[in-house]
């Protein structure tokens, strides 16, 4: 029996053979298509080489390319589990043309795939057409031999595919399976066509028209293929069986639930298997791909599917989370397909166990609660809203669980009521936000918020994508479009651009669409809306449109090196200085980095140099940066050091880098582990090189450190080396013994200095040409005063000290003419300190120099003053003090 990797591999192969370029499938997340919740098909990454905005290399392509439909337009939930062919999570095989083959060439593909490749007899197949396709007809005749019986033509879209309203558009077949009369059902287009006899396993879709919006169509000059067949139903079919659980893979995950949940996977719990296994293919994969479990969009979708899963682990009575446990079934099924999925495995894991663990935490809680409210209510009566409000907003019962759980019970619940209570809440929160003394007109953002919902970052993987235009904002008011020339802010549904936060600047790029385009020049986030602001470079940018949006790739390439870099910096810092060491805050822009942290002195040479080095090292160690998401607690739990000034919510994300001999987290081996929501390089070679710049102080207790990475830091070392070579030039010496010949030249220096000070004291102890006053009595007191020049203030002292010691006993005032002020400085003999002070001396001087204060000891002070003229003047007010 052919497994289902086995299938997907002969489809692909197949094609391959016959000149189709094997394509990876894309990411669930849609980047080309900003009105789909989750990619659903194969030809989702494929539309704009069917629209021809974009081209590649190739005109050929085949795919298996990962679905899911569990949200908006394309929902199977509640479905998944109680039928045979519903899931969120299935695989769609498909071939594709671009411009290069048509109708002749596709039907005879499928026809000799399912014939001779998969072996399915050529009397159980039959076909659906559009019923003016006389062109597929003839070419079902001629190809398969089908009588006209065989060949349905159905009038309805059924059998009529549309990109959109307008766009591309065109007729397409459908190939069904006839299981046999022992099964109920009609062929299609019969009153029992929804029986279970006739399956459709493929359709191929002839992209020949392009619709307008008066109705009106025309033939694309570009005429194009695209099929889907699903592998699930593929794999029932070819593996004997009418139901897609039966099949090998999905068997391997039902059993695997059966074993942890230790129950019998044909027993009356089967239903609750099957439930499981397709949501943790859906789950899984989601997470791989970069969705994350949340209260909003996307996020919201993934957690009801894992809440879903879980509440039927319950159901079979498992106490124990269970889901995390089955990943490493997934990943053998399926990871040889899809690499993604090993490469994520822990990532996985950690959610999953970390959402199942607080869901049972709240699921245990609310259903108490929920018993407790309803045995105070008449027996069928609804659950109100506001209880039910009360459940979600204090409790964190999610409304849909409620529902389910009420299901159960016969019972509904009061949605009217719930929605006024959530609305009064973003009322509160509104006012709230407004009081804040945040800028009056931010309230804008909570009203699009609450009208349009909040932005889905996609930046974490992808730096563009497609979105769609919700708002544009100029001056403080919603407007239908702005032109050329106009700033604003524009609002999307989906952006790759991160919002400022945490310390990392945001991003800035491009906003083009199909009338005009806006240079980004900045990117902020209130309420959950992403705000663009922007300045129109060309045309017109309109509310409604779709948009291409694209980060400036070389800015966010140094924004993420440096923020990577601080991680390991602040780890660095707390391995040299001591665990004191917390951030306090930081930025992180394209052209550097700058960290503060809690530290009371400077750093020394050798810290700095100590830190830089190991940095460096974990930067060369070139390893994964791993980005996991947890609860706060359990982040603390394995060592992460958060954010200062941040604020965290349920779950957090948590980057690790670096492998250390000991270090954190659960093997011990992490040199860094932080709480972050930034972006990040992919391994910590991507940083290049790291610089360190000193430290200074930011505030009490508050280092701060500034750094370089990337070019930045080889710029600045090649203008160090630069200026090393100039300096060696200069001094004639070799850049090796550089420090040892300035330090000599200091040395020299030094002792010249000291040479010159001496030759200035003696010049003025000989009275510099002039004859040296006398010392004047002055009540008893030998008094000298003395007007110098050439020297400096710190010379006075010494010169004090000669005259003192040639007077023996007396008082001596020195004044200094420096570069246009006084300095100023007395002193008297110790024998005399006891009447006169030279501290009174100086300031009598200074005072009337025209300065301010002066002090020192009795023996000796200094002063300064702003007028050397006044010299007489102050050795007169020196005199009078002495006078008495």
């Amino acid at each position: 029996m052919a497994s289902l990797n086995d299938i997907r591999s002969t489809f692909l192969s197949f094609f391959e053979r016959n000149g189709h370029e094997v394509v990876d499938s894309s990411p669930l997340v849609p980047r080309n298509d900003p009105t789909l919740m989750f990619t659903n098909s194969g030809m989702v990454q494929f539309k704009n080489l069917f629209t021809g905005v974009e081209h590649r290399d190739y005109t050929r392509a085949t795919t298996a390319q990962k679905c899911v439909r569990a949200g908006g337009k394309h929902n199977d939930l509640d479905n998944v589990g109680y039928t045979a062919r519903h899931h969120t999570f299935f695989e769609m095989l498909g071939n594709f043309s671009f411009g290069d083959y048509f109708k002749e060439q596709a039907i005879p593909y499928a026809w000799e795939l399912l014939t001779k490749e998969f072996g399915i007899p050529k009397d159980k197949l039959l076909v659906t057409i559009y019923h003016t396709d006389d062109e597929a007809a003839e070419i079902w005749k001629k190809v398969a031999g089908l009588p006209d019986e065989k060949i349905i033509r159905i009038p309805t879209s059924d059998n009529f595919w549309q990109m959109g309203p307008t766009g591309p558009c065109g007729p397409c077949t459908e190939i069904f399976f006839d299981h046999g009369e022992h099964i109920w059902g009609g062929p299609p287009g019969s009153p029992e066509e929804d029986g279970d006899r006739f399956i459709e396993i493929w359709n191929l879709v002839f992209m020949q028209n392009e619709q307008f919006e008066d109705g009106s169509m025309r033939a694309l000059d570009m005429q194009s293929i695209d099929t889907g067949m699903g592998l699930e139903r593929i794999g029932a079919l070819l593996q004997g069986k009418h139901d897609n659980y039966d099949t090998d893979l999905m068997r391997a995950l039902i059993e695997a639930s059966a074993h942890v949940n230790n129950a019998d996977p044909d027993g009356p719990g089967n239903v609750h298997h099957r439930v499981i296994a397709d949501h943790l293919r859906s789950t899984s994969f989601l997470i791989a791909d970069g969705v994350m479990p949340s209260n909003e969009g996307r996020g919201y979708v993934l957690r009801r599917i894992m809440r879903r899963a879980m509440r039927h682990a319950h159901l079979l009575g498992s106490q124990d989370p269970v889901m995390h446990r089955l990943v490493p079934e997934l990943v053998r099924q399926m990871g040889q397909a899809y690499p993604e999925l090993g490469r994520a495995q822990v990532l996985i894991e950690e959610t999953l166990l970390t959402e199942e663990t607080r869901f049972k935490a709240t699921l245990d809680r609310g259903l108490k609660l929920l018993d407790e409210e309803l045995a105070d209510l008449p027996e069928d009566a609804d659950l109100p809203g506001r209880t039910a409000f009360k459940l979600y907003d204090t409790y964190g019962f999610p409304l849909d669980l409620t529902q389910d759980a009420l299901r159960e019970k016969g019972r509904g619940v009061d949605t009217e009521g719930f929605d006024a209570a959530m609305a009064e809440q973003k009322a509160k929160a509104r006012a709230a936000w407004s009081g804040s003394g945040e800028a009056a007109d931010a309230t804008i953002w909570f009203d699009i918020a609450e009208a349009k919902g909040v932005t889905e970052f996609l930046g974490y993987d992808t730096e563009h994508a497609e979105g769609q235009v919700l708002a544009v904002v100029k001056d403080g008011a919603e407007v239908d479009a702005a032109t050329k020339g106009a700033k604003v802010q524009i609002v999307v549904n989906q952006t790759p651009f991160y919002a400022e936060s945490g310390g990392q600047v945001g991003d800035t790029g491009l906003i083009r669409t199909e009338t005009g385009s806006a240079r980004v020049t900045d990117c902020q986030k209130v309420a959950g809306v992403f705000i663009h602001f922007a300045e129109v470079e060309s045309g017109e940018i309109a509310r409604g449109q779709g948009a291409e949006l694209a980060v400036d790739h070389l800015r966010r390439t140094a924004i993420r090196a440096n923020h990577s870099a601080t991680h390991l910096l602040h780890e660095a810092l707390r391995q040299e200085l001591g665990e004191h060491v917390a951030q306090r805050g930081s930025l992180n822009a394209p052209d550097r980095l700058r960290f503060d942290f809690s530290h009371n002195k400077a750093l020394t040479a050798q810290e700095l140099h100590n830190v830089a080095r190991e940095v460096n090292a974990y930067i060369r160690q070139n390893a994964p940066v791993e980005t996991r998401v947890m609860t706060p607690d359990d982040a603390r739990a394995i060592g992460a050091q958060a954010l200062f000034g941040e604020k965290y919510g349920d779950e957090v994300r948590v980057v690790s880098m670096g492998r250390a001999p000991t270090g954190k987290g659960s093997g011990g081996e992490t040199y860094s582990i932080e709480l972050c929501g930034g972006t990040h390089v992919g391994r910590t070679g991507d940083i290049g090189l790291f610089v360190l710049l000193g430290d200074s102080a930011s505030a009490a207790g508050v280092r701060r450190v500034e750094a370089l990475t990337g070019k930045d830091a080889f710029a600045w070392l090649e203008r160090e080396a630069g200026r090393v070579a100039e300096l060696s030039d200069a001094l004639k010496t070799q850049p090796d013994d550089l420090v040892a010949r300035v330090r000599a030249l200091m040395d020299e220096r030094k002792a010249l200095q000291a040479e010159v000070a001496q030759l200035r004291r003696e010049l003025a102890m000989s009275g510099g040409g002039q004859e040296t006053p006398k010392p004047k009595d002055i009540n008893g007191v030998p008094f000298l005063a003395q007007v110098l020049s050439g020297v400096s203030g710190k010379d006075l002292p010494p010169l004090i000290d000669a005259h003192k010691a040639s007077m023996g006993s007396g008082a001596v005032l020195l004044i200094a003419d420096v570069g246009g002020k006084a300095a100023v400085a007395a002193g008297v003999s110790d024998d005399l300190t006891a009447t006169v002070s030279a501290v009174d001396l100086v300031r009598a001087a200074v005072a009337a120099l025209g300065g301010k204060g002066g002090g020192g000891r009795p023996d000796m002070a200094q002063g300064g003053g702003a007028d050397p003229a006044q010299a007489e003047a102050a050795i007169a007010a020196a005199e009078a003090v002495i006078a008495g």
